[in-house]
């Protein structure tokens, strides 16, 4: 599923599979999601992963240009989370707290959310995990004005941020080459 401006898309995200994906809370006006996988990696790689190689753990399917762009993270406060696709280009977020090897901080609205008019915080978080390697949460607080109820939404962006966080999951549990 491409992303489309409005509520039609999250609909069509309804079909993902989601494992371990968390619905913290929502009412009319707003949503927590929370979603968490570990890693067999330091939080040093897992970390080198989720800010350098976005483009290639990020679904393709959600983004605004699939294989057409590529996405990318500047690890810094005022940074972006962008997707480039020659002249076609998007802010998804903006980058706003960094402590590298522990948790990123980006604020916007991801997706049809940002059409919406809607804004968020998303944080990755990582620390060790029990037994070793890395717990990545993902974690997604959005809210904002729209004549919709944003509780029916929370349970669409729970699954496909839990089909995103798989994705950094997966990537960081291949072999090295």
């Amino acid at each position: 599923m491409r992303w489309i401006p409005g509520a039609g898309a999250l609909a069509l995200a309804l079909m993902c599979h989601t494992a371990g994906a968390t619905v913290k809370d929502a009412t009319a006006s707003g949503f927590t999601v929370e979603n968490t996988e570990v890693v067999p990696v330091g939080a040093d790689v897992a970390w080198k992963a989720l800010v350098h190689d976005v483009d290639r753990w990020w679904p393709k399917d959600h983004s605004w240009w699939g294989t057409e762009s590529t996405l990318s993270i500047d690890a810094r406060a005022g940074g972006c989370f962008c997707e480039n696709a020659g002249a076609r280009q998007a802010q998804h977020m903006a980058v706003v707290f960094v402590d590298p090897g522990k948790t990123l901080r980006m604020t916007g609205g991801l997706g049809p959310l940002q059409g919406m008019g809607l804004s968020g915080a998303l944080e990755f978080r990582l620390a060790p995990a029990e037994g070793g390697g890395t717990r990545i949460t993902m974690f997604y607080r959005a809210g904002g004005y729209t004549p919709d109820d944003l509780s029916k939404f929370a349970p669409v962006v729970d699954k496909v941020q839990a089909q995103q966080l798989r994705g950094l999951a997966d990537f960081l549990r291949k072999p090295a080459k």
